[in-house]
């Protein structure tokens, strides 16, 4: 039986998401440089936003940078409803303003995405680049062995389903 998509259902699916190949990565770390020099003006790998990890199991590089969830549980979890989904991007933001510093979010977020600053006192995550560069993530750009794409939310399901689930529907 074919299940039909609802208007929102077909508008979430073209929203824009990071996905990452580890195969392809060779740890350079220009994603991070890239990050942290649009959002912070300087090379500060631990003020990215995005992290190139060497995996010793896999021997591989593993990227760490927010999935920009449907339902995030960082959102769910802000005690001042400091982070917002916006609805028509699907980009999880946090507001500077409204932010406490608590860290909650960084504890209930399953890859511990959001980081804390200790320069400016909140939580900080990925804002996909907007609205510097209009929703244009520079670590994709910066990325010269194309390990980081840009590609739409459905394509990322399935991306994530062929890659985290062993194909499983």
């Amino acid at each position: 039986m074919t299940r039909r998509c609802s208007m929102k259902e077909k508008s979430i699916a073209k929203q824009r998401v990071l996905i990452y190949y580890p195969e392809r990565c060779t740890g350079c770390k220009y994603c991070e440089i890239g990050c942290s020099l649009l959002h912070f003006g300087e090379i500060n790998l631990e003020k990215s936003h995005i992290h190139a990890l060497f995996d010793e199991r896999t021997k591989k590089y593993e990227a760490l940078v927010c999935q920009h969830c449907e339902n995030p549980v960082c959102a769910a979890s802000c005690p001042v409803e400091a982070i917002v989904v916006d609805e028509k991007t699907g980009w999880v933001k946090i507001n500077p303003m409204k932010c406490i510093g608590c860290k909650t979010c960084i504890y209930a977020c399953p890859t511990s995405m959001p980081w804390f600053s200790r320069d400016h006192k909140i939580a900080m995550k990925c804002d996909f680049c907007d609205p510097v560069r209009e929703g244009k993530p520079i670590c994709a750009e910066f990325c010269s062995p194309k390990a980081l794409e840009v590609v739409t939310r459905k394509e990322g399901w399935g991306f994530f389903r062929k890659r985290y689930l062993q194909g499983e529907e």
